[in-house]
């Protein structure tokens, strides 16, 4: 963990997060402590307060490279892995990394995941599964990491088409174009 947060620098991180796409037992207590390591579900709740906003070029990089780790990872049957987010305390930066990656997906884990769906041994109807397929999890992987790591508007930005009644009207126009 200390060579993806500090790479050739040190970098003192505010807040640090292990992030694996999955809420089901993702919390911990925040104690305050330098270095304290939080997870999904305290990003969830603390996003509304202060959300990791990335602009349109940016969140394309990321993206990218999460895609193509992450099929990496699937392709060899890696899966439990997590990205890693700091928040530099100097410069307000995001600094990220894919971490614990050496959990191969094997007989062992089809058993358990096998025993975690069924009904047998009570394990069905607890939420989501806590172990999936190297593609299950990198498709949850992905969709989280999009969720966690919202875009932050701008006026360049592109919209989505909405379908309208009268789509040139003058209040249409504007929505589209705000400095008209």
């Amino acid at each position: 963990m200390a060579s993806a947060i500090s790479g050739n620098r040190p970098t003192l991180l505010a807040k640090i997060y292990n992030l694996k796409g999955s809420t089901r037992n993702r919390h911990v207590q925040s104690t305050g402590r330098e270095n304290e390591v939080l997870l999904d579900e305290n990003l969830v709740e603390t996003a509304h307060l202060s959300p990791f906003y990335h602009r349109e070029h940016l969140k394309r990089i990321l993206r990218g490279a999460l895609y193509n780790d992450t099929k990496f990872l699937e392709d060899i049957n890696v899966m439990d892995y997590s990205l890693l987010v700091g928040v530099d305390a100097h410069t307000n930066e995001l600094v990220v990394g894919i971490v614990d990656y050496i959990r191969i997906y094997t007989w062992d884990k089809k058993l358990e995941s096998w025993v975690k769906e069924s009904t047998f041994l009570g394990g069905a109807g607890r939420g989501e599964p806590t172990i999936v397929t190297p593609k299950q999890y990198r498709q949850r992987f992905l969709s989280a990491m999009d969720r966690y790591l919202p875009l932050v508007p701008d006026r360049w930005m592109k919209r989505k088409d909405i379908p309208e009644k009268d789509p040139y009207s003058l209040n249409s126009l504007v929505e589209l174009w705000p400095d008209w």
